[in-house]
């Protein structure tokens, strides 16, 4: 989806408004609450846009079709615990997505500035943002919302951190995929020597980035899931850093879900693994 660049031009106009009174607030805030942990690419890509890669070209919901069955971009998305090791090989491609480089507000923009509500629809946000109301563009914002009133998102990376912190504390590491660069096209990668498991305590809070004008993450906290850091690499020489998360107990899992029609399994069988996508932030007690 593109938005208009009327309210792009409005955003980097609050950005700067902003940025005059402190230099690069949210990256303040995220020094002084977290000194020690790194900013993933995820972020720095949100933070200064030219500087982006991809991420994984993937269609995963509650259920699948025969046709996406048969789809090796789609299968790949899925594999066994047990399969996460050096030499195992899969298919897969990374490239930019429609709502990849849609930047971050500071949080006093996000909030004050900002509507952000289904009650303010029309009058204000559709019109902020030059959206014709009924259109495709329209739906998208009106879908966002509606989901960020049912679930938790975060509409700055002020409040991103505020969020992680507060479900695993102060001691936590960021983490997303890194892409060298962009493969057009589905190849073949191996995994490389250096898996690595991250946490201790198996508890997760991932962010995921929903469609909208402006950088917004729906965030939950996931118990009982494993995190690893994985190195790819194609066939090409391309060389990504990856993560995997592997669900322990699937045993509540809608029986239709993908992934146990990919890997031909039933639910509660065990861990089953899936590579999360660039624009997410996975966060990890150390």
């Amino acid at each position: 989806m593109e938005f208009p660049y009327l309210s792009i031009f409005i955003l980097l106009n609050l950005v700067l408004v902003t940025h005059a009174h402190a230099d690069f607030p949210c990256e303040l805030y995220w020094n002084f609450k977290l000194p020690t942990t790194q900013m993933p690419k995820a972020i720095t890509d949100l933070l200064y846009p030219a500087a982006g890669n991809g991420k994984v070209n993937d269609d995963i919901g509650a259920e699948v079709s025969e046709t996406q069955l048969h789809d090796n971009e789609t299968m790949g998305l899925f594999f066994l615990e047990k399969d996460l090791h050096h030499g195992t090989k899969m298919n897969m491609k990374f490239k930019k997505n429609s709502n990849y480089g849609k930047t971050f507000l500071p949080q006093e923009v996000a909030k004050s500035n900002i509507p952000f509500s289904s009650n303010k629809l029309v009058e204000n946000i559709l019109n902020m943002f030059s959206i014709k109301h009924g259109s495709k563009e329209s739906e998208i914002v009106k879908n966002t919302i509606s989901i960020c009133e049912e679930k938790t998102c975060v509409t700055s990376l002020e409040s991103m951190v505020d969020f992680a912190t507060s479900k695993l504390g102060k001691n936590v590491e960021a983490i997303s995929i890194e892409v060298n660069k962009e493969s057009i096209e589905l190849q073949e990668y191996v995994i490389a020597k250096g898996v690595k498991k991250l946490g201790e305590d198996n508890k997760v809070v991932v962010c995921h980035k929903v469609n909208y004008t402006y950088a917004v993450f729906y965030c939950h906290k996931i118990d009982g899931t494993k995190v690893y850091n994985v190195p790819l690499e194609g066939v090409d020489g391309n060389m990504v850093k990856v993560v995997a998360m592997c669900h322990n107990d699937t045993s509540q899992w809608n029986p239709k879900h993908i992934s146990f029609q990919v890997l031909k399994v039933q639910p509660g069988f065990g861990p089953i693994c899936h590579f999360v996508t660039q624009e997410h932030v996975v966060w990890v007690s150390k």
